[in-house]
């Protein structure tokens, strides 16, 4: 099989030539598995993977013969294909994460999204409510729970053994209320990694035992495997979209450390097929049921959705072998694509592209970096491109890219050196997101490339080749502004500063302080 001989590539030691002999493997298995990307260049496996043909084949092969009925119409005695279905599907999610059922457990949603909310609504409900935390890296969906919290703030303190500098010293107020800690393990808008060791840091310290981790794993999961082995290190809450890492189907997941599940004890809301018992006249009362995925699968069960991930894991594995070998070949892509854009140049030395990678993080270790490359195209002048117009000339010749905001707000603010007050001045004169690109000369977006298991090296080349003959040496031909002659780009690799929190960025907030807070950003920049 496939997946055995792609297996065996990567078992020898020498992984300078087999990375492309896995990448002759994949790039043979395409042509059969993904008739769609017959002449496109396909990178935005960070938006969404492709699903393969086997899957859909093998999907449609058991639609055919499963009845899935509504798993709320069987008898607790029969079980249900559907509620068979169901619960070996469970069990296959968690063995692909290395995680035991006797300490996590499985609750299905729409997607990512869904699952962050299902912890929010959870913490909102509590009587004291709940103080929340969230880093500066952070998806939008992340950063929404905020708005149900009793207080929140966001930080971006990046080292290790720093996770306690953005904790509150004043306690006594807010000392009755939960907390809830939540950060990606990757950066949906450049790839950075952040560190799987802070949920068992934070465990470790008394005054954190009212203290609740929730993970949003989606684009990290979606090529690399995340160990839940030891359920005492594991945050309590991980988020994922299944469509991310298979393509197919558009269902997510919750997982939950069964130690954090009293967390929902507190859940007001429930639906269709969560209760024993309901009084609704003369005293209103209600007994949910006692499993926990029972209680918080609101409605009927998506049990076609769910058969089909169940198809979807079986055929990765025998496709790819595992996300091990995925996470390495990604990995390898990533790296192959830094180091061409960052040598290209136009013909007076400038740079054609500026790479946004955090300094903390290095492509080709997938412990800091994901296979994603988030730059902005400049000219011979130093002036920007439109990230819509990269994006737009990429779509005619082929190539699915993503361009804007990325959805990573903070992020995207901080890597690109605006504060809270510079955006409101924007919104205030017109920008909205994926209106415009640019102000002042400065740009407001990036265009990200994201690699996938079906991901080649060709992938690679063909991007790095539209770059060169559309960009090289080319001027913008409107009236926009120009950079000033100080702030022409000297290197590709525009480096963040050092990890800061959150509570230092927002003092740079006017005159000489701002200005020397945008330079730190963009130290790279001749001065």
């Amino acid at each position: 099989m496939l997946a055995n001989l792609l297996c065996k590539i990567f078992s020898h030691a020498g992984q300078s030539a087999e990375p492309h002999r896995y990448d002759l493997s994949v790039s043979a298995m395409r042509k059969r598995e993904y008739p769609m990307l017959h002449g496109i260049t396909y990178l935005d496996h960070a938006g969404t993977t492709l699903p393969s043909v086997s899957l859909i084949d093998a999907f449609s092969e058991q639609q055919k013969k499963l009845l899935l009925a509504n798993p709320h119409s069987a008898l607790a005695e029969f079980p249900s294909i559907s509620q068979t279905l169901t619960e070996e599907t469970r069990r296959k999610v968690l063995e692909l994460f290395n995680a035991s059922p006797e300490h996590f457990e499985v609750i299905f949603v729409a997607n990512a999204t869904a699952a962050m909310k299902l912890v929010f609504d959870a913490f909102r409900d509590h009587d004291p409510g709940f103080d929340y935390y969230y880093h500066r890296d952070s998806h939008t969906s992340l950063v929404g729970g905020r708005e149900l919290a009793s207080q929140h703030s966001c930080f971006g303190i990046d080292e290790v053994d720093g996770t306690t500098e953005w904790w509150p010293n004043q306690q006594s107020q807010s000392s009755r209320r939960p907390r809830l800690f939540a950060y990606p393990a990757q950066s949906n808008m450049n790839g950075r990694r952040l560190p799987l060791s802070w949920p068992a840091l934070m465990r470790k310290e008394e005054n954190k035992q009212n203290t609740y981790v929730l993970l949003d794993v989606a684009a990290y999961v979606s090529t690399t495997p995340i160990d839940l082995s030891n359920h005492k290190t594991a945050p309590d809450f991980l988020s994922m979209s299944f469509y991310k890492i298979f393509g197919f189907p558009n269902l997510g997941a919750l997982v939950v450390r069964k130690a954090a599940a009293h967390v929902f004890d507190k859940r007001r809301y429930f639906g269709g097929g969560t209760t024993d018992m309901i009084t609704c006249n003369e005293d209103p009362w209600v007994a949910k049921k006692k499993g926990l995925s029972e209680r918080l699968e609101d409605g009927t069960g998506p049990a076609h959705s769910i058969l089909a991930l169940s198809c979807a894991i079986d055929v990765y594995k025998r496709l790819y072998g595992g996300m091990a070998q995925v996470s390495r070949h990604t990995s390898w892509l990533a790296l192959q694509l830094y180091k061409e854009l960052l040598a290209i140049r136009h013909t007076n030395g400038q740079p054609v592209c500026v790479i946004y990678k955090n300094p903390e993080s290095t492509y080709g270790d997938p412990i800091s970096q994901g296979p994603t490359v988030a730059f902005n195209v400049c000219a011979p002048d130093g002036r920007w491109f439109d990230t819509a117009l990269v994006s737009n000339e990429a779509m005619v010749c082929k190539i699915h890219l993503r361009a804007g905001g990325m959805c990573n707000p903070a992020g995207m603010a901080h890597a690109l050196g605006f504060s809270d007050n510079e955006l409101r001045q924007f919104y205030t004169a017109g920008m909205r997101c994926g209106e415009g690109d640019h102000w002042k000369g400065m740009p407001l977006g990036m265009v990200r490339a994201s690699f996938g298991a079906c991901s080649t090296l060709e992938d690679v080349r063909v991007l790095v080749s539209f770059i060169r003959d559309h960009f090289i040496d080319r001027y913008r031909r409107d009236s926009g502004t120009k950079l000033p002659q100080q702030r022409k780009a000297t290197s590709v690799l525009r480096s963040l500063p050092h990890p800061m929190s959150w509570i230092a960025m927002t003092r740079c907030c006017s005159g000489r302080e701002k200005h020397t807070r945008r330079e730190l950003v963009s130290k790279k920049w001749e001065t």
